[in-house]
């Protein structure tokens, strides 16, 4: 693949995804360091930990669609800039914290900056690109996002090999200056003109009550599963179910992470309307079923290497699911959202991914590691169910789009014509 092709051109969208590629990679060295970092080194208990990064993320989810509408209010760029900076407070203050509480408040703060900052990003990408060129810059961006984790994880592996406190210390300080960083790069960027508050003291249609972009969104919670999947219950499954060294969930990642970086951009070239952007979740859906069905199978055998094979081959075929539903979600996400409103209809979308790192976790371990491979073939189902719902989803939001009298996008109204003949 041409590398070339994993820049944006000049201009915001190259200026968005480098603030994308330098905040990401901060975060990257934080995964990987923060659990030991505040056991071993603030004295929290894992159960302190686990507490207060849930009360964290459930502040900020709970907070994600009202700051949201302050990015459409004040200006998506000021507010990215101001909620990075937010977050860039929140992990210094890691460094000197040794208390619960001020544990608490600072993840609730770096929570709240991070969720928050991210979606008033993808506001001022909607004010800033084309819509036609969304989908594409949207997956250069997520290129730039999976390669920053790569290098930050590769910087927090060897602080994992120091092992001391001033690693540590380093490691957080590198994450927390690189949000500052990232928020002078999305200073750059032009700023969006706010949207003004209704005159005479109209009500603003909020995205509550906007029921198909609601059911899109719990659509893409179920979808987005796969996130927690891979991060907690695979492991999990790995180690109680298969034969398998544990090492094969090292080169699952690397595949997982190598394979969005060079192949997530040319994916998502067939995602021009929402049609295609309906038609590609529906294929990611049915592939990560059938990974899940290829997982279910892992546990069966007696070899340890044909464990591995069958363990990495869901790997890759949930792998290419992933990035089909992603760039269809993407096209799905911003065309269902009105103009002016960027900000809370992004923050809504983006919050399911929120409550599948909040509740994943939990469900999953009880579905796939004590029910077993039933309970692979049950959460195949669930993908795929989801994926086929959203073809009538999106064409019952494209109708309510215009119904409203939103302008509606020539890719739209496109999509529209495409659907009905599907």
């Amino acid at each position: 693949m041409n590398p070339k092709s994993l820049v944006p051109p000049a201009g915001p969208a190259r200026t968005l995804a480098l603030a994308q590629l330098i905040s990401r990679t901060g975060d990257g060295a934080y995964y990987v360091t923060a659990a030991l970092f505040f056991t071993q080194v603030v004295g929290l208990s894992a159960a302190q930990l686990g507490l207060g990064l849930t009360i964290a993320w459930t502040v900020a989810l709970a907070l994600s669609v009202p700051l949201g509408h302050l990015a459409d209010r004040r200006g998506a760029r000021g507010t990215a800039v101001f909620f990075f900076l937010c977050a860039a407070v929140a992990v210094g203050s890691y460094l000197v914290l040794r208390s619960f509480p001020l544990f608490v408040l600072s993840a609730c703060l770096y929570a709240v900056g991070q969720r928050s900052g991210s979606a008033a990003q993808q506001a001022l990408l909607a004010g800033v690109v084309p819509k036609e060129n969304l989908t594409k810059v949207r997956a250069v961006l997520q290129a730039g996002y999976n390669a920053g984790l790569s290098v930050g994880a590769a910087l927090g592996g060897v602080v994992l090999l120091f092992d001391t406190r001033g690693a540590y210390l380093a490691a957080f300080a590198l994450n927390s200056a690189a949000f500052a960083v990232a928020a002078a790069v999305l200073w750059r960027v032009p700023p969006v003109a706010p949207t003004p508050a209704p005159a005479g003291g109209e009500r603003t249609k909020t995205v509550f009550r906007d029921r198909p972009y609601v059911a899109v969104s719990l659509l893409n919670l179920v979808l987005v599963l796969h996130v927690p999947l891979i991060d907690v219950a695979l492991p999990l499954w790995i180690v109680g179910h298969t034969d398998a060294p544990k090492w094969v969930l090292s080169v699952m990642f690397v595949l997982n992470t190598l394979a969005v970086v060079v192949l997530q951009v040319r994916v998502a070239r067939g995602v021009t309307d929402l049609a295609s952007g309906a038609r590609y979740v529906v294929r990611g859906g049915l592939l990560l079923g059938v990974g899940c069905v290829v997982f279910a199978f892992s546990g069966s055998g007696d070899s340890a290497w044909s464990a591995v094979l069958l363990l990495i081959a869901a790997a890759g075929v949930q792998t290419v699911g992933e990035m089909m539903q992603m760039a269809g979600s993407w096209e799905i996400s911003f065309g269902l959202a009105p103009d002016g409103k960027h900000g809370q209809y992004q923050a809504f979308f983006g919050s399911g991914l929120t409550v599948a790192e909040i509740v994943g976790p939990l469900a999953l371990t009880g579905l796939l590691v004590y029910w077993g491979a039933p309970g692979w073939i049950l959460l195949g189902a669930l993908f795929v169910a989801a994926g086929l719902a959203m073809v009538p989803v999106v064409r019952w939001g494209e109708r309510a789009l215009a119904g409203r009298g939103d302008a509606v996008p020539d890719s739209v109204a496109a999509g529209d014509r495409q659907l009905t003949r599907d």
